[in-house]
């Protein structure tokens, strides 16, 4: 069965079942293509009845490597080629009243691969409980995040940004109420969320979840002229030549970065990413002033209600992702290199962890310090920073099975997925246990959406309350441990 919605853009044909109306591949901006491949986004519009009936391009990124841990399901294909991957997935179980919550997912990937087809991303499940969601696609790599001479920075940003526009003035032809928005993503997803929570326009999205990120990633000018310049190197261009080269010769060069990372410890700085991405939104003058948690300490987005949350053993994930690229587990003495360049007193950043019992192995401390340094402290500085009403959680289901409640691990049982994703790194037993839980988390994710409320009390940093999901949900009153406060006052 097909229906047929009429947008800004004009009409879309989408596909209707199991009470959902789906609508794939939607523009919210025109083509990234010539003059507009690095400038703002522009608005987009076609002739005639658009087909929705089934997912587009993606961003250009690289494809999955064989002999790798399969991620797709949270990853995508990677590069679908098309010129038309500005585009927007709505799922919508309309009734026909125009007021019903718009969820906004951001996918992660960072900041140069992902894309909203991904299967773990299909939103039935949410609408069926009564949500508009909505799944974006953004500029990634050079295109997306580059610092470029001579032109915008932050283009991916400044997409997601007319994305939320879209979505707004589009909220009624899907039966969406556009005062009722909430954006939500993992991962580089939620780092841009922190962004959007400082940068973005006031009452574009009422309600904001950040799911393993933080608001202190940013890169500085310096930073990110390291990986422009490096880039820059390796194609033997200038870095204003950047915009003049094919997309499938920057797709390879931010391969061999991510490969072998340039060092953006630069001008006293510590490198906010961990080196775990070579691009990322950088402070511009223009979107990003600073730091998106200074930005909601001095009140931003204080009227935006904020769910934040992490995984208990995000690391884990890349753990096993150098594993299977031959890296050999890292040995005491790499552990404490590697604390030396994060903290003045690793020895009593080491001890602090064993006596927490955060890892019995090398290899186990360099993830638990790696997972808090990188993303529970921030997310806790971010909730913390917030003005506005606050909610914070925790996923610990699965720890201690290999892959654990690693970085991204939540993500099926957010969308209800975990009948899905049955092969690859991500896959979920499908059990009573996993289908209790997802259930759980979808409905603490609506309702969030629906009305700022998910479930449990309030965050506070005097009274700092936290969901716990695992098997068995419970509440945290006191989440983190005195290993975790080492990390205060150094960003």
């Amino acid at each position: 069965m097909s229906e047929i919605r009429r947008t800004t853009g004009g009409a879309t044909r989408g596909t209707v079942a199991d009470g959902v109306a789906s609508f794939l591949g939607v523009p919210y901006a025109a083509a990234p293509v010539g003059a507009r491949r690095f400038a703002r986004p522009e608005p987009a519009s076609w002739d005639g009845e658009r087909d929705a009936t089934r997912h587009g391009p993606t961003a250009p990124q690289l494809r999955p490597r064989p002999g790798m841990p399969d991620i797709s399901p949270v990853t995508g294909p990677g590069w679908v080629a098309g010129d038309d991957y500005l585009t927007a997935d709505v799922r919508t179980p309309d009734t026909g009243d125009g007021r019903l919550p718009i969820m906004v997912f951001v996918h992660g990937g960072a900041f140069t691969a992902g894309t909203s087809r991904a299967t773990a991303y299909d939103g039935t499940r949410l609408a069926q409980q009564g949500a508009v969601v909505v799944a974006i696609n953004y500029r990634l790599g050079v295109p997306g995040f580059a610092a470029i001479p001579g032109v915008v920075a932050n283009r991916g940003l400044h997409d997601q940004i007319a994305a939320l526009r879209w979505v707004r003035d589009n909220a009624a032809a899907f039966g969406g109420d556009p005062d009722r928005i909430t954006v939500f993503g993992e991962s580089a997803g939620a780092l841009s969320i922190a962004d959007l929570l400082a940068a973005a326009p006031a009452g574009l999205f009422r309600r904001a979840i950040v799911q393993s990120g933080g608001g202190s990633h940013v890169l500085a000018p310096a930073q990110a002229a390291v990986t422009t310049r490096a880039l820059a190197d390796g194609l033997g261009v200038d870095p204003a030549g950047l915009v003049d080269v094919p997309d499938d010769a920057l797709v390879g060069a931010v391969g061999a970065l991510a490969v072998s990372p340039p060092d953006l410890a630069v001008q006293g700085l510590r490198d906010p990413l961990m080196g775990l991405s070579p691009l990322a939104p950088v402070i511009d003058g223009d979107l990003l002033d600073g730091q998106p948690v200074d930005a909601l300490a001095a009140g931003a987005a204080a009227d935006v209600d904020l769910l934040v949350g992490v995984n208990a053993e995000e690391m884990a994930l890349y753990s096993m992702v150098g594993a299977a690229l031959g890296l050999p587990a890292p040995g005491e003495d790499e552990v404490r290199a590697v604390v030396a360049r994060l903290h003045p007193d690793p020895d009593r950043v080491l001890a602090a962890y064993r006596d927490a019992q955060r890892g019995t192995t090398p290899a186990g401390l360099h993830d638990a310090i790696r997972t808090d340094v990188m993303f529970a402290v921030p997310t806790r500085r971010l909730a913390d920073a917030h003005t506005g009403r606050t909610w914070r959680y925790e996923f610990a289901w699965g720890s201690g099975d290999g892959v654990g409640a690693c970085h991204g691990r939540e993500l099926p049982f957010v969308f209800d997925a975990v009948d899905r994703i049955d092969t690859g790194a991500f896959a979920v037993p499908d059990t009573e246990e996993t289908r209790a839980l997802a259930a759980r988390m979808r409905t603490a994710w609506v309702a969030f959406a629906c009305d700022g409320d998910p479930g449990w009390p309030s965050y506070a940093a005097a009274a700092p309350t936290t969901r716990r999901f695992d098997a068995v949900d419970d509440l945290v009153d006191t989440p983190d441990g005195p290993e975790r406060a080492l990390w205060d006052g150094l960003r």
